[in-house]
């Protein structure tokens, strides 16, 4: 199963590559479905440029409804696009998707979830147009998703598995348009349902919720985010090919840590897989946690039928990780709070309940379990209250992630001089001969020992040496511990950036 990350711009992209996507998706210059999410064609094929070091696959979202006289410039952008080599396009104006596929048929077309793909017919019409794969309405439960796959096993699946939810049916939400003339179709969603109401019955008069309170003012449309990291397997069992992780407007730290948190989820599912695997190696210098960056709460949605607790009518914005209750909140300001195991609180953190926010000025031990706070600015709380934190400083995600992809280095022994030969995991080949007089060295073991030390030092670049392999003359590999020539560092090290530049 493909793991597809968010890529607001170019730097961001780099970022979910490094942490582990296999696919990155980007905005087009224009009519893309977030309208601030615009990169352009320099960006884009310098992304692919760098992701294809890694062998990960460049997708980008030209999707919103075109008007006729923006379909020249549309179709124009694409065939570019397709000529800096991006893998895909994904679309969700169909008559622009039938003349694309007439006028560049060699480019991938990807079907938006704006397409509001619920049923096997749909999708079956879809690949008929031409679309290679289908990204399925995030409304779907695993029978129907599983019974699409069923009725069109040819066409590649893809489902959301995290991110935010829109309160309509996927590409049928025209609420934004009728009340602020903004269309979500034509990427500038004024997000309504992120917005405060009141409840209103027959009488006008607000409804009371189970506490007697009028639900006034209360964010009723609001859904939580969609986590479904626990249905991984059964997602792949029922024919998914690709989880997509939403979010083209979050920052690095949100992309690092949800793909991360993802690309551990895959491997662990895919560790006793034969045929699923990753060609490169993965550091992350931090533990993965969706709660340590933007969340509304989480919700599996529809997949397993209606999903109790869908809407967060407390606060559309980020809720944070739980670190404890309050304690008592001292005349002075002070807000002491008891603290949950394993949670360590630094200045400048970010702590809210609720809508209710503020950043800590200072904190003072009152015991092993409990913290005396200093907000930055007077709060109203109650002692028993949970307490969450939104932003940890000290959690740094796009900071921590390095991908390398593995090598396998043959160095030779040519009657003329050497040859270095390097095969990556993700297929790519290059071999580099150099003609120079053998000179026999005065300390065979010492010879091998630097020349495994010096082709191993890959420095900055994206590569990891997991083998080297030493052949002589007749082809045959040389399994003691010596070599018998001897080779100057700063030719080894020449040869060596030679190779991987190459490469």
């Amino acid at each position: 199963m493909q793991l597809l990350s968010p890529a607001r711009d170019i730097e961001v992209g780099r970022i979910a590559i490094q942490a582990g996507a296999d696919a990155v998706y980007i905005g087009a210059p224009k009519y893309g479905a977030r309208q601030a999410a615009g990169n352009s064609i320099e960006d884009i094929a310098s992304l692919v440029q760098y992701a294809n070091r890694f062998g990960v696959q460049v997708l980008v979202t030209l999707n919103t409804l075109l008007n006729d006289d923006e379909r020249d410039e549309a179709v124009a952008m694409a065939k570019e696009l397709h000529q800096v080599g991006i893998h895909a396009l994904i679309v969700q104006d169909l008559s622009f998707a039938a003349r694309l596929h007439k006028e560049c048929p060699q480019l991938r077309l990807h079907a938006s979830t704006q397409c509001d793909n619920r049923t096997s017919e749909q999708v079956r019409r879809l690949y008929d147009m031409g679309f290679s794969r289908v990204v399925l309405a995030r409304e779907l439960c695993m029978d129907e998703i599983r019974a699409i796959h069923q009725a069109v096993p040819e066409v590649e699946l893809e489902v959301f598995v995290h991110g935010a939810l829109c309160v309509s049916y996927s590409g049928r939400c025209y609420m934004s348009e009728v009340i602020m003339g903004r269309s979500a179709n034509r990427g500038c969603c004024a997000q309504m349902c992120r917005m405060a109401y009141d409840l209103l019955d027959e009488d006008m008069e607000e409804v009371k919720d189970d506490n007697g309170q009028p639900i006034h003012q209360r964010y009723l449309l609001s859904l939580k985010d969609l986590d479904r990291s626990m249905y991984l397997s059964e997602l792949m069992e029922a024919g998914v090919t690709t989880c997509k992780i939403e979010g083209r407007l979050k920052d690095a730290d949100y992309v690092a840590n949800i793909t991360a948190y993802y690309r551990q989820k895959l491997d662990s599912l895919n560790s006793n897989r034969s045929t699923l695997h990753s060609p490169t190696t993965l550091h992350y210098s931090f533990t993965p946690n969706p709660e340590k960056t933007f969340h509304r709460g989480q919700t599996d949605y529809f997949l397993h039928g209606r999903t109790p607790n869908l809407s967060n009518w407390l606060t559309p914005k980020s809720t944070g990780e739980k670190i404890g209750r309050v304690s008592h909140v001292e005349r002075n300001g002070g807000v002491c709070i008891e603290l949950a195991p394993r949670i360590e609180l630094h200045n400048g953190d970010g702590l809210c309940v609720g809508e209710m926010g503020f950043a800590v000025n200072g904190i003072e031990p009152v015991s092993s379990t409990c913290v005396r706070v200093i907000p930055n600015h007077a709060v109203s709380l109650h002692a028993r209250e949970y307490i969450y934190r939104n932003m940890d400083t000290h959690f740094a995600p796009s900071k921590g992630v390095e991908r390398r992809v593995g090598l396998s280095l043959t160095f030779c022994i040519t009657k003329e001089g050497y040859c270095l030969k390097g095969e990556s995991n993700i297929g790519r080949q290059a071999s580099l001969e150099v003609v120079v007089e053998h000179q026999p060295a005065s300390n065979p073991q010492r010879a091998l020992v630097t020349l495994q030390e010096q082709l191993s030092k890959v420095g900055d670049s994206n590569y990891w040496v997991q083998s080297i392999t030493f052949v002589n003359e007749q082809g045959l590999v040389l399994d003691g511990g010596t070599y018998p020539y001897f080779i100057p560092i700063s030719q080894i090290n020449l040869w060596r950036r030679q190779l991987l530049n190459a490469l």
